[in-house]
């Protein structure tokens, strides 16, 4: 007497993912991983950049469920206390803080004891090159990717000057192509402004504690330098001629509540958004989930809760319209 033999259950499909760098909207990332689960599919390979690296690196380490638990709990005073203030040092804050957190979660995990390939992109500022991290403490590569230039100061690793992946490779698919997968996501937090209407006000801005806060500090380490700039222009073209004299009649007025933190992030976007084009014609994904650049700021993290929804409804989005599906 024979007997049939069971049927197997199929193979979920293999997703390799990477998740590009973005700030404070790198919580979109949590909801992006959160719907490839629940549709069934199996990450076997993450590579991300800057937040796209924390937030990678925690989810291959096992603990994002805690991670997302911790940050949603966070409200604008607990982001406050969380960003040490750096007057003296190359960026606004350390936030020793917060990556005291993510150790405590990792738990001295090193890269190649996670259950998948992982990668984190951080980039070389003296040998002005990206550096990726695939062994050695996960807690220590995460550091290095995600030190946004002139807002989270940099590290010092192997005689590497260390700063945000970003920089270089702001949406990573290039570290996954080892592996082989059935579908490449990839996530890139510098989608198009939409006019989201939970972003501040530029009028209302200033009044938001963490910008205020950023501000004034960033506007006490660059005074010197300012002023230097001031009289080096006096000097060059005479006080009869400096740049105060002209500006009212030929130029326009700069949107109210604009700060240095504004200009220097948003020319930071101009950079990177080039580069993701750059990247993503290399190695064109199979499903691109995009984050509009005005869904949050860059040092908005009290904002957990919204961006990992908004990060949720992207990829179902994406998903559908890629028509990828499970086997199931």
């Amino acid at each position: 007497m024979t007997t049939e033999a069971e049927p197997q259950p199929a193979a979920r499909p293999r997703i390799a993912l990477a998740l590009g760098s973005g700030g404070a909207r790198g919580y979109a990332h949590i909801g992006v991983i959160q719907v490839l689960e629940e549709r069934g599919f199996d990450i076997v390979t993450v590579a991300g950049s800057s937040m796209g690296a924390l937030v990678g690196g925690v989810h291959a380490a096992g603990r994002l469920a805690d991670y997302t638990e911790w940050a949603m709990g966070l409200n604008r005073a607990d982001v406050l206390r969380l960003l040490d203030p750096a007057i003296a040092a190359p960026g606004a804050i350390r936030a020793e803080k917060i990556f005291t957190r993510v150790r405590e979660l990792l738990q001295g995990v090193l890269i190649e004891q996670l259950p998948v390939p992982y990668t984190a992109v951080a980039t070389d500022l003296l040998a002005r090159k990206e550096v990726w991290f695939q062994d050695g403490p996960l807690a220590v590569a995460i550091r290095a990717s995600v030190a946004i230039p002139g807002v989270i100061t940099p590290v010092m690793l192997n005689g590497r000057l260390l700063a945000d992946g970003g920089l270089m490779n702001p949406v990573p698919i290039a570290p996954t192509a080892a592996v082989h997968v059935d579908a490449t996501v990839a996530v890139s937090l510098g989608g198009e402004r939409r006019g989201f209407s939970g972003v501040p006000d530029r009028e209302t801005s200033a009044s938001r504690p963490v910008e205020e806060w950023a501000e004034r500090f960033r506007r006490t380490a660059a005074s010197w330098l300012d002023r230097d700039v001031i009289r080096s222009v006096t000097n060059r073209f005479g006080s009869q001629h400096s740049p105060a004299d002209h500006s009212d009649d030929e130029f326009g007025e700069l949107p109210a509540g604009l700060g240095r933190i504004d200009v220097f992030t948003q020319s930071l976007e101009v950079v990177e958004s080039v580069l993701t084009r750059y990247r993503l014609a290399g190695y064109p994904p199979d499903v691109l989930i995009t984050i509009p650049k005005d869904a949050c700021r860059s040092l908005e993290f009290y904002r957990a809760g919204e961006m990992i929804e908004l990060g949720r409804a992207a990829a179902a989005e994406a998903l559908d319209q890629a028509g990828l599906m499970t086997s199931g």
